[in-house]
């Protein structure tokens, strides 16, 4: 501040006394006659200020001023917070001295009335560049040019650069951040990207440029890679600007607390991002990202390449976070078991768990909360025990690939392919497995992830997909062939697209470590590429008379009246689909209901009428007998 004032207070003294300006009312609102000559006079080229009148004024704050810049370098070796910023941005003693007589002019109003007389102008209480160029005039001292547009201060974003007018009238100032932080409030900068968050910590020292690119695991996966190479370190973590707004205060508030930026990538860095991240060479910057960034993307400076190789939540990550160790069944990355640990309550995991993709799956996927077991199925006794190997390759995935090391290649993920006619149970196969992993089932419907827009059910399915991997359940595809159909010959754009959409597929279902069942009535159409991926396979066909007897008699509650029905004879006279058994019950009940009366054959017939005129299926004698006048 001492500086400031005498440098303020020399020129005020040159402007009074050499140049004999007096102050006047209403000045900078007109040029009066009388100060003509006075502006003459001051142009380049001509004689300027009388010399022997200058020299007085500035012997007599020769020394003084001297001795304050003395002090004044001395000090930036000190621990305060101005000679703290000045380190962190790589400033000189000069340009320091730049960013503390606009910080000085910035915090006082007294100084901006004086800054006012000195430019003449009662509109102009912050110093112009113009103005930086006359005050700091020293043989040597880069003046103006400490705030050029490449140099430090701007670089660091410390000094913002206002005005459209002429450049000796554009105002040069600290932003308000600066000066907040200056006067001790650690505010975090309001112009920060969305979602920034400015973490404590020590400033990493004296600026030094760095680049860290960090990919693999997620995110908190490689937070934890940034906070083991800078243990103590201040952090800025944030996305990636969308302006160049963004990106000045994002560069400010780093250089404020002499912090690390961590930046999270979703994409490759554009050209402005690369730009802002090589300009700021007084910063260390991380990028993080699921996968490795093209080299045409990585900014141009050098740079340490890091591979979280897992972003599995360990043993001390469930400690710290829950208290216990890690439970079996399930699979949790450091991301979703953060999210699990602040929503669990009671250390009851398995809500938290299920909500974890909850809200990303709406509009695209059916939640379906199982609720039937084992007992339900009505099915061949091989394909029970395919079922059951299904759930135990989901669950005891950790003791073969973990344990007993077996490679996991393509990935840990479980494919199961059901294929069969509608209503042999599918669907509930699908359900009760879920149920018995403790896992949710999600139907994906089709027509709101297909599109015809190229380029939208890729991000559609990318969507399903990363909801599922953060929610560990289990996804459904029904009619899949309309997914994963086979491949076709290329003859058109339309076709090429489709094929793109299946390779697109494919590489997805290879990387996703959890379960999916696709359900096709014909799996001849389902292409080889998917089958090769696929671990069970099973084939649902239409159930013999033994079994639509047991579906028939599961198909009415216990509290449901039922006489006179004779299961042997609708088992043996209708080979129907299990499926096609219980919507024949339902509206059997319902028939019932309408006559106030227990329900009978003469219902239970009368409803297998409807669902043979649903599929357009003829009746015939043999297959009603002795009921066939009542539903001819």
């Amino acid at each position: 501040m001492v500086l400031a004032d005498l440098l303020l207070q020399r020129e005020a003294l040159v402007c009074r006394v050499a140049e004999g300006r007096p102050p006047r009312d209403f000045a900078g609102l007109y040029v009066a006659v009388d100060d003509l000559d006075r502006v003459l006079r001051g142009l380049p080229g001509l004689d300027g200020p009388d010399p022997a009148a200058v020299e007085p004024v500035r012997a007599t704050v020769a020394e003084p001023l001297a001795a304050a810049r003395k002090a004044f370098s001395e000090s930036l070796d000190g621990d305060d917070r101005f000679a703290t910023l000045c380190r962190t941005a790589g400033l000189d003693a000069e340009e320091a001295e730049v960013l503390a007589l606009v910080v000085a002019v910035e915090m006082s109003a007294a100084r901006q009335r004086l800054v006012a007389y000195l430019q003449d102008s009662v509109h102009l209480p912050q110093l112009t560049l113009g103005s930086l160029a006359r005050i700091l005039n020293d043989p040597g001292h880069p003046a103006e040019k400490a705030v050029a547009p490449d140099a430090s201060l701007l670089r660091a974003a410390l000094v913002e650069i206002s005005g459209t007018g002429a450049w000796a009238t554009r105002v040069c100032a600290p932003p308000p951040r600066v000066v907040w932080h200056l006067r001790g409030d650690g505010s975090a900068d309001p112009a920060l990207p969305p979602g920034a968050v400015v973490g404590p910590g020590r400033a990493v020292g004296r600026a030094s440029s760095e680049l860290v690119l960090i990919n693999g695991g997620d995110a908190q996966s490689r937070l934890r890679t940034v906070v083991e190479r800078w243990p103590e370190a201040a952090r800025v973590e944030s996305p990636v600007p969308a302006d160049a707004a963004g990106w000045t205060a994002l560069v400010r508030e780093a250089t404020i607390g002499g912090a690390v930026v961590v930046l999270d990538l979703e994409r490759p860095l554009d050209a402005a991002a690369r730009d802002a991240i090589t300009r700021a060479t007084h910063l260390r910057w991380v990028l993080c990202s699921a996968l490795e960034q093209p080299l045409d993307s990585i900014p141009a400076l050098p740079y340490r390449e890091v591979r979280v190789a897992s972003g599995e939540a360990d043993e001390a990550d469930w400690q710290r976070l829950l208290g216990r160790g890690p439970d079996p069944q399930y699979r949790l990355s450091r991301d979703q078991l953060r999210l699990v640990a602040a929503a669990a309550e009671n250390g009851e995991l398995s809500p938290a768990v299920r909500r974890l993709a909850g809200g990303h799956l709406d509009g695209v996927a059916v939640r379906i909360r199982p609720r039937r077991g084992w007992e339900d199925l009505v099915l061949p006794p091989d394909d029970v025990r395919q079922l059951r190997e299904l759930a135990v390759r989901h669950r005891r995935r950790d003791v073969v690939y973990g344990q007993w090391g077996f490679p996991p290649v393509p990935s840990t993920g479980v494919v199961a392919l059901f294929a069969g006619p509608s209503g042999t149970g599918k669907t509930l196969a699908a359900e009760v497995v879920a149920g018995v992993l403790g896992l949710d089932l999600y139907k994906v419907d089709l027509s709101a992830v297909v599109s015809k827009y190229i380029g939208e059910t890729e991000k559609n399915l990318e969507r399903i997909f990363g909801a599922a991997a953060a929610g560990d359940l289990v996804l459904f595809f029904d009619e899949a062939d309309a997914l994963f159909g086979k491949r076709s010959e290329v003859s058109d754009a339309h076709d090429r697209y489709a094929n793109i959409e299946v390779a697109y597929l494919l590489q997805r279902l290879e990387t996703y470590d959890g379960l999916v069942v696709l359900a096709t009535n014909l799996q001849r159409n389902i292409d080889q590429a998917f089958l090769r991926r696929i671990s069970v396979a099973i084939d649902f066909t239409l159930p013999e008379e033994p079994e639509r007897k047991l579906i028939w008699s599961r198909a009415f509650p216990a509290a449901a009246p039922v006489a006179d029905l004779d299961l042997d004879f609708l088992a043996r006279q209708f080979k129907v689909s299990g499926g096609i058994i219980r919507n024949a019950a339902l509206g059997a009940a319902f028939l019932a209901a309408d006559d106030d009366t227990a329900i009978t054959m003469r219902h239970a017939v009368l409803a297998m009428k409807r669902e043979f005129q649903k599929m357009g299926r003829l009746r015939t004698e043999a297959e009603f007998e002795r009921y066939f006048e009542l539903v001819d």
